[in-house]
């Protein structure tokens, strides 16, 4: 076997999934042919089957991933019917393919992804809320470091909600918060929005009225995934922020009234945004779940649902499954409520995460918000980023 191989595929591995160093994983002992591909055994006696053309897709050479991009090259397209040869050296496997390819597998790679692995990952898994929920909260100068920023995304991706504190009063800080994460994602309102009453205005939260539990922009096909809400200006009486979480909620309509969840997860509607320059609307349920029934997104929103258009046979049961959800959301034990302070920032996953305000005296004192909104995969993304500099 040639040596430059291995010293390839030991460079290219790491790329290829996100795990924890390969190294550290025990030898083989035992490579041998089998019916299903080939079986591998390790030092401490784990042992699994990989097929041939998976370990053929897998190599890591110069051939079959790019040596600068490390993106895959090969495209495994045929079937693999004659095994290759067998050798372990070192502890590590080596194939020789019937064209005469060679290929070179790391033990602790192979180890780290044998399919009865779970793979591990640094993105925390959806946690609906339960009692007493706090949000957590990060001061603006720990966010701006690593562990501090690690510690917020973890929470935004596990909860939906999280908080930063002690920030500048300074325009376009949610901006620069935003971009540490990724690109701002631009909507009809912009990239980057204010929040306070305006005259004329084309949307509600421009007014100085309470606002319901909802999310944003329900009418687009893909919804923004992160708000992000700075708080530069808060005088005004009332306005404190309100939000419920609809993991938890779709849990309890799940266990209060089925069929209600069954009704608002099967039945498309329409949501519809006009003025005088766009036109933006999507037909969906209000509530998405998985395979498993796990909640995917809301998308309630009754100020842009559009006109209830399903057969009159169906619109009585639509209705009194809708207002079963509106009433849980809307009751006291599925909300939280609290006053966002100027220097202080709310993130929340706005396809989870229903968000409304009371209604607040403009002429009380000064209100500003302004926000924007990232997409959930920056989120991911960084917090990797940050688990590998670790």
């Amino acid at each position: 076997m040639n040596s430059a191989v291995f010293a390839e595929a030991q460079r290219q591995a790491p790329q290829m999934g996100e795990l924890a160093p390969y190294q550290d994983g025990p030898l083989l002992t035992e490579a041998v042919a089998s019916d299903d591909g080939v079986r591998l055994t390790w030092q401490d006696g784990q042992h699994t089957t990989l097929p041939l053309l998976w370990l053929r897709d897998h190599c890591a050479c110069a051939a079959c991933r790019h040596p600068q991009t490390r993106e895959r090259l090969y495209l495994p397209l045929d079937d693999i019917r004659e095994t290759p040869a067998i050798e372990l050296a070192d502890g590590h496997l080596y194939l020789t393919w019937q064209d005469g390819h060679e290929s070179a597998f790391h033990s602790g790679w192979l180890y780290q992804r044998r399919p009865e692995t779970e793979l591990p990952t640094a993105v925390p898994s959806l946690t609906p809320w339960r009692d007493p929920f706090t949000p957590e909260r990060i001061r603006h100068a720990d966010f701006l470091t690593p562990e501090g920023e690690k510690a917020w995304l973890t929470a935004m991706l596990r909860d939906g909600l999280a908080l930063i504190t002690e920030g500048p009063l300074v325009e376009e800080e949610v901006s620069r918060l935003a971009e540490r994460i990724g690109p701002q994602r631009a909507t009809n309102f912009g990239a980057r929005f204010d929040v306070r009453s305006k005259p004329n205005p084309n949307n509600a939260a421009y007014t100085a009225v309470g606002l319901p539990l909802h999310i944003d922009l329900p009418n687009w096909r893909q919804p923004p995934d992160i708000q992000l809400l700075y708080c530069l200006q808060n005088e005004a009486s009332g306005g404190q922020s309100l939000f419920a979480d609809g993991a938890r909620v779709a849990n309890a309509l799940r266990e209060q009234d089925p069929d209600a969840l069954a009704i608002l997860s099967d039945t498309p509607i329409d949501f519809r945004f006009q003025d005088d320059t766009h036109d933006i609307s999507v037909r969906a349920p209000v509530i998405k779940l998985d395979d498993d029934g796990n909640l995917v997104e809301m998308r309630l929103n009754n100020w842009i649902r559009d006109t209830l258009h399903l057969p009159a046979s169906k619109m009585a049961a639509w209705y009194r499954a809708y207002r079963v959800l509106w009433q849980l959301f809307h009751s006291e034990a599925h909300q939280i409520e609290f006053t966002l302070r100027p220097g202080e920032m709310v993130a929340f996953d706005n396809r989870r995460v229903l968000h409304g305000r009371r209604e607040f005296d403009p002429n009380s004192g000064a209100r500003h918000l302004q926000g924007t909104y990232l997409d959930r995969d920056m989120l991911t993304s960084r917090l990797r980023v940050l688990a590998r500099r670790a």
